[in-house]
């Protein structure tokens, strides 16, 4: 089985461990995140055989050569079953070429309309798999509470992902007041028996720092352990079983220009991600690795502009940073958890250096990283942040210009790559729908600014009939059932919590309290 181990970023683990074992732990102890001992390399002509492939075996001879310590026949029915008939095209992630050298990865076909899903429908079948063979082995004899922070779309594709997954229960928290209607009402109306959602005052930051102190409560692990059988993990990318399939859809995406003729193999293509949490650029990054020629990668922020003066200037400061409101709030995170695992490699793997400079950033709020790791980041980055007013001005722009709807994610990033690009042609990650965040999608159409109330009619109107009228005015009748149906769906979730480690502890037994009323009831 694997040779490729994964170590933690910090240097705490006590051992390599395994793919398996590094999915169901989610962090490693000392709060390091896993990363794998090898990163497998391809050539230029294994990439190009990708695109003979479909998209789920594309995925799995990709995680094959990462020597994932499941059978190969494990991973190929696992990818079937996280990439077939559950996204709305069977390209599953197709690519829309603007002019010759503007293309658009759409990453947002799924069953949530938003990137999330093409890691969120492989994740929960992944750490399913990896559990059972765990407890074949005699490694394991419990289940499990997945405990999620999110900026709005995480908490549904997770959601959705680990619904009714056996041996498994899970907790999504999200920034109260701080995700769009449709965000919101795709969490709180969420379906399955093992599932439960709370909205956090405060924003996306408290939600994700709270999240981390409470898998940092070694008490409280042992006491869900005793009192419920059940330890905790993550399926935020700080989990490798989250930004392993991130990397997939970039080294596949390089393989479908190359055979749609729209990029000469060798060629370089600058890659452009509207990011907050640095997963999905750090993906890239890792195709990069794996021999992809991919050239600069293109860090697009928005008004919350951390990442952008940290390539700039590699200083990472929030000490007296404002967390800002924005029409983009999947990426309204000031605390990017993934560059921890890009500073990482870009030091060396220099553990030590890493520690420090987490512990910095939490008891300081701020950290510098040295020369020589600094010019490795303007080597490979370059960023820009949007403000939100030209975020909403790129909407009007691109579907004037192309006919073409970009969420204001996307749109983040268009106008990134715009400021920063090169010679190179450039794929974008578009990362959600546009019909998730109809209010400023209108907003954009219509002129009117960033955070101004909208018309009174149109204010009146639910997520959903704005998508129908935004989507009559504009041609743009593609608005998925799954949002198109959530008005009809009742609200099961409404509960608002604070976020501290002990207000989230709290809310956390009291549903594993109810999961285990509720299995007794059915087992007398």
């Amino acid at each position: 089985m694997a040779e490729n181990h994964y170590i933690d970023t910090r240097g705490c683990a006590e051992r390599p461990v395994t793919f398996t074992e590094a999915v169901v732990d989610g962090l490693a102890a000392g709060g390091g995140l896993y990363v794998p001992e090898r990163i497998p390399e391809l050539s230029l002509e294994d990439i190009a055989a990708l695109a003979q492939l479909p998209y789920a075996q594309r995925a799995a001879r990709i995680y094959r050569v990462f020597d994932v310590d499941l059978p190969a026949e494990t991973i190929e029915e696992l990818m079937a079953q996280a990439y077939g008939d559950n996204f709305d095209d069977e390209r599953i992630c197709p690519i829309t070429s603007l002019t010759a050298d503007t293309h658009v990865l759409e990453l947002w076909h799924g069953p949530t309309s938003a990137f999330k899903d093409m890691a969120l429908q492989c994740l929960p079948r992944f750490f399913s798999a990896s559990a059972a063979q765990l407890r074949e082995q005699g490694k394991l004899d419990h289940d499990f509470l997945i405990l999620v922070a999110t900026s709005g779309d995480t908490g549904k594709a997770a959601l959705e992902g680990f619904r009714d997954v056996d041996g498994v229960s899970i907790g999504v928290m999200y920034p109260d007041g701080g995700v769009s209607d449709i965000q919101f009402k795709q969490m709180a109306t969420q379906r399955g028996r093992n599932v439960q959602v709370w909205g956090v005052r405060g924003n996306f930051d408290d939600c994700q720092t709270g999240a981390k102190n409470v898998f940092g409560d070694e008490e409280f692990a042992e006491q869900l352990l005793e009192e419920h059988g059940v330890a905790l993990s993550s399926a935020n990318s700080i989990n490798w079983g989250r930004l392993m399939p991130q990397i997939v859809y970039y080294v596949s995406a390089y393989a479908q220009l190359v055979a749609d003729g729209k990029l000469g193999l060798g060629d370089e293509l600058d890659v452009c991600v509207p990011t907050g949490n640095f997963g999905n650029i750090l993906a890239a990054y890792y195709a990069k690795r794996m021999g992809v020629p991919l050239g600069m990668l293109y860090c697009a922020s928005n008004e919350n502009r951390v990442l952008t003066d940290f390539i700039n200037t590699g200083t990472y400061d929030i000490s007296e940073r404002p967390f800002v409101l924005t029409p983009s709030p999947s990426m309204d995170i000031l605390v990017s958890s993934n560059l921890e695992r890009q500073l990482f490699e870009l030091t060396g793997r220099d553990a030590e250096a890493i520690a420090g400079w987490m512990s910095d950033l939490r008891e300081q709020r701020h950290f510098r990283v040295d020369e020589n790791t600094f010019a490795r980041v303007r080597e490979l980055f370059a960023s820009d942040s949007i403000d939100n007013a030209t975020c909403l001005r790129t909407i009007k722009r691109v579907f004037d210009e192309h006919g073409y709807l970009l969420d204001p994610h996307t749109a983040v990033a268009y106008q990134t790559a715009e400021n920063l690009r090169g010679e190179n042609p450039v794929l974008i990650a578009s990362t959600a729908h546009w019909a998730k965040f109809g209010d400023n999608v209108y907003r954009a159409l219509h002129g009117i600014e960033p955070g101004a109330a909208l018309p009174d009619d149109v204010a009146a109107l639910s997520g959903c009939e704005l998508n129908d009228l935004i989507a009559r005015e504009t041609g743009a009748n593609d608005v998925p059932r799954g949002l198109a149906e959530l008005d009809a769906l009742p609200i099961r979730f409404g509960e608002v919590i604070e976020g501290d480690a002990d207000s989230i502890e709290a809310a956390a037994a009291r549903f594993m309290e109810k999961l285990d009323a509720t299995a007794s009831a059915r087992n007398d």
